[in-house]
């Protein structure tokens, strides 16, 4: 067939019972086997019409490519494997970052293999596996720690990945992270205008490197102003939400309690508000709070906190474009974004 060929169109086109191959395209279009492989390659050489053509009918008969053939024939597999956290305290992290991926890979050929990762672990067995495998063309994760193994394992392994969140690595690798330097500097520079003399914040485990970030922040707008602090040793960004209500109700009832709090999430938040009531402290009298916001819950329920917006869907657009820029051989070091909390925009 030339690219000059007209489409005959079928007469009754049915479903065949079983799964589509290019065989039932080429029957239902009445085109060879090697003409329809290349129309949905994409193949310039092939009519605009005719490859539109039989897109279309693909889509109707709900054909969809046989993915061990493709991995023999081109030693890819179009899959990206994503690793998530069932993350509690981050209001729909999980939806969001994969809405966001989803959106970076419509109208490609990639699908996505969602694998669960574990909230006290870097889970470096699962990236082995499916490095070990070839089960992916891409690896996207969270949750980094500055010297992560899955980093150091990927990049011996020459193998296309991007993290949402950095490391400590000096070879450079592909991510997109939250400035959470800046969330934590601006939330306690607003406490601080409030008025506020003692502050606390709620950090990440230490074993992640965005606790560093945070922690930076913060230490860096106290010493500015040069007033009182102090970090829970007992609580992190995973602790449940009870043991975030127990300690601030407990906290408020000795002497010297924090006047101003960070909560690195709205579940965090909604927590010590309930905690500091049990102990008879009023919101926006006795304390202020800023917490990171990824929802709108949080201003919904309480609007007097003031809140920092995280958003997650852009960081997950953003994770699947440069990782599919990865798959196509460009430097890693060019792949990496940090992304500045939207300061005044959508905030209380």
């Amino acid at each position: 067939m030339t690219d000059t060929e007209t489409l005959k169109p079928p007469a009754g086109r049915s479903r065949k019972s079983g799964k589509p191959t290019l065989r039932t395209i080429a029957d239902l279009t009445g085109l060879a086997v090697t003409t329809v492989s290349r129309a949905l390659s994409d193949d310039p050489l092939i009519a605009h019409e005719t490859r539109r053509r039989i897109a279309q009918v693909a889509a109707e008969i709900g054909y969809s490519p046989d993915r061990a053939a493709q991995r023999l024939k081109t030693g890819r597999t179009n899959v990206i494997s994503v690793l998530l956290d069932p993350h509690e305290e981050i209001l729909g992290f999980g939806t969001s970052i994969m809405l966001g991926i989803t959106n970076a890979l419509a109208g490609t050929p990639y699908h996505l293999i969602v694998m669960p990762n574990f909230v006290k672990s870097s889970n470096v067995e699962a990236v082995d596996y499916i490095v070990r495998n070839k089960l992916a063309d891409g690896l996207i994760f969270t949750r980094t720690e500055p010297l992560d193994p899955r980093v150091r394992l990927l990049i011996e392994n020459d193998f296309p990945f991007i993290t949402h969140g950095r490391t400590e690595f000096s070879t450079a690798h592909p991510f997109v992270d939250y400035d959470n330097f800046a969330f934590a500097y601006e939330a306690a520079k607003r406490l601080v205008a409030r008025g506020r003399k003692k502050l606390t914040i709620i950090l990440p485990s230490p074993r992640l490197t965005f606790a560093q970030h945070m922690r930076h922040g913060f230490m860096t707008a106290i010493s500015e102003a040069g007033i009182a602090w102090e970090i829970p040793d007992n609580l992190d960004l995973d602790s449940p939400a009870g043991a975030v209500r127990a300690h601030f109700r407990d906290r408020a009832s000795r002497t010297d309690p924090p006047d101003g709090l960070i909560c690195p999430g709205e579940v965090s938040a909604l927590a010590a508000v309930n905690g500091l009531y049990e102990a008879g402290h009023m919101l926006g009298r006795d304390y202020d709070i800023v917490a990171k916001q990824t929802s709108r819950l949080l201003t919904d329920i309480q609007p007097g906190v003031d809140t920092i917006y995280e958003d997650l869907t852009a960081a997950g657009t953003q994770l699947g474009k440069l990782l599919l820029r990865r798959i196509g051989g460009e430097s890693a070091g060019e792949l990496q974004l940090l992304l500045r909390p939207p300061f005044g925009v959508g905030e209380r």
